[in-house]
């Protein structure tokens, strides 16, 4: 069965289409930019057909913790079921999800240093699936390469469709290299010798990633060691793993988006002007709009994941807590000492991880996440009523953990890739180096354990993640990092125009990764290239 769907994943499709906004400098691509919804964003406001909920009507939940199927000397095993479910999230309306376990965000795996996790994916969709662990050092096969599909448990849907496939598209421009694919399931295999961080797993394939995040295929994997529970941090209720996304709904309750091929199968991308990034108009955290947290009066542990298609953040709380934000990690885990915020800047894919002291607030205080890169509504995430103060014994360490410099001295190489719009034939999308993505196609073939310093440009915002590698920013511009980049990260966020160098530290197994922007639009239409890891 494999081989009948060959076709439809060896080939490389790219959007048309009239685009407006302004042009991208030296490339003469018109890409839009939405400037009135989010000005430090790339992308174009979609906006709701229904009337939008009240907001902080709706108490915040946290995503269950899966348990695993059996356990034995050095493994957890677990199971997950990829399947239509329905939820109420706009009030007396039902929105049609695809989801990891029955919920969005899906169930939360916590594994532990010291041992592996393997996780079972059954696929219950009407397409094809990609699970790729997003800061997870993972063999290649388990990885989440875009082109090795779970094809569905039930291909009824999927062969209909190919069947009616437009062979006039035929003449996009074609990958030679298939996947690895398996038919109805795939077990994915992950080692987990890191450090304990704030990961998440989401769909990861190629051409739909996008419409596939947009519909709930994403969720949490927090990883712990010993060395991070030393430090007592806040944990059970005053842990918070926080799922922050934008989405726009249809008249009837249905997630809104402005997908080129609504059947998911033929044509990749997105219509007109979104191809700079689709921006929501309703803010969900952990799948609920706008809700709002009861606390007790004490610190908490907050850990932050943009997990929206394009929308950047900048959060801050009103009023703002006593001794500020304490940001204790990032995307690699701990940073080595705290740092001190009065506000937070995450791209898309970004995780932060931080201490908030709520006993420093009156009881009955109205705390309000706001999202100051949002207007109107957007401007607001959801909120916390602290209760009564109750007994603390927190208190934050000078150091927190043991962060190795990455020594620009150990670089064996230097590469550039430069991130910008630019024309692939008659039609427009998004390159690195100036090419679009093909399997075949090896943009860096680097030492397995080696350091290289990396020079990124960017014409608009890109969020850019590498696969199998982990980094240090060294420089954007002609300054040191910026106040969110210390750390061990795997994505960073490049500004408009901006040059920035990193340290990459290829610390993982042999094989071949990607690297991409993590605009979800951007990278469905072909902001992605090879690392192979030798």
């Amino acid at each position: 069965m494999a081989e009948t769907v060959m076709a439809a994943i060896n080939r490389r499709a790219f959007i048309g289409g009239t685009i407006g906004g302004i042009v991208a400098a030296g490339l003469g691509v018109p890409i839009a930019l939405s400037l009135q919804s989010a000005p430090t964003s790339t992308g174009n406001l979609l906006t709701s057909r229904i009337p939008l909920p009240e907001p902080f009507r709706r108490r915040l939940t946290v995503p269950p913790v899966l348990a695993p199927v059996r356990t034995d000397a050095s493994t957890d095993h677990y199971l997950v079921r990829q399947q239509i479910t329905r939820s109420e999230i706009i009030p007396g309306t039902t929105t049609e999800l695809w989801t990891y376990g029955g919920s969005f965000p899906g169930p939360t795996i916590e594994s532990r240093r010291g041992r592996s996790v393997v996780v079972t994916h059954v696929n219950e969709l009407p397409v094809p699936t990609v699970v790729h662990l997003h800061g997870g050092r993972t063999p290649a096969k388990s990885d989440g390469y875009p082109i090795d599909f779970v094809l569905p448990s039930d291909m009824t849907y999927y062969n209909q469709q190919l069947a009616h496939r437009d062979h006039a598209s035929a003449g996009h421009s074609a990958m030679t290299a298939g996947g690895d694919v398996s038919e109805g399931e795939r077990t994915y295999v992950y080692p987990l010798e890191q450090r304990a961080a704030t990961l998440w797993y989401h769909d990861h394939r190629m051409d739909f990633t996008g419409p596939s995040v947009w519909r709930g295929l994403a969720g949490f994997h927090l990883h712990r060691d010993d060395e991070e529970d030393a430090l007592d941090l806040p944990r059970g209720s005053r842990e918070l793993p926080l799922m922050i996304v934008d989405r726009s709904f249809a008249a009837d309750g249905s997630l809104l988006y402005p997908s080129s091929d609504p059947t998911l199968v033929h044509e990749p991308g997105v219509m007109g002007d979104y191809i700079a990034g689709v921006l929501g108009d309703v803010m969900l955290v952990n799948g609920m709009p706008w809700p709002e947290a009861r606390v007790d009066g004490v610190h908490h542990r907050l850990r932050l994941l943009n997990a929206s298609n394009a929308r950047r953040l900048s959060l801050r709380l009103d009023p703002a807590p006593r001794g500020g934000i304490m940001q204790i990690g990032t995307d690699g885990g701990l940073l080595d000492a705290p740092l001190t915020h009065d506000h937070l800047v995450l791209a898309p894919a970004q995780r932060l991880d931080v201490v908030v002291d709520f006993g420093g607030y009156p009881p009955g205080t109205v705390v309000t996440l706001r999202n100051d890169y949002g207007n109107g509504r957007m401007g607001e995430v959801m909120r916390f009523v602290v209760g009564d103060a109750v007994e603390d014994s927190f208190t934050m360490p000078d150091r927190l953990s043991s962060v190795a410099t990455a020594a620009e001295t150990e670089s064996i190489a230097t590469r550039a890739f430069h991130f910008r719009a630019g024309d692939i034939g008659e039609r427009h999308g998004w390159l690195i180096g100036g090419q679009p993505f093909g399997a075949d196609e090896i943009a860096a073939t680097v030492a397995a354990g080696s350091l290289e310093v990396w020079e990124l440009f960017a014409d608009f915002h890109h969020p850019v993640h590498l696969h199998g590698a982990s980094f240090q920013v060294l420089q954007r511009g002609s300054e040191g990092p910026g106040a969110f980049d210390f750390g061990w990260k795997d994505t960073i966020d490049l500004q408009p125009g901006e040059q920035a160098r990193i340290a990459v530290r290829f610390d993982t197994n042999p094989g071949k990764y990607v690297f991409h922007c993590h605009n979800l639009e951007h990278e469905d239409m072909a902001m992605m290239a090879n690392i192979l890891i030798r």
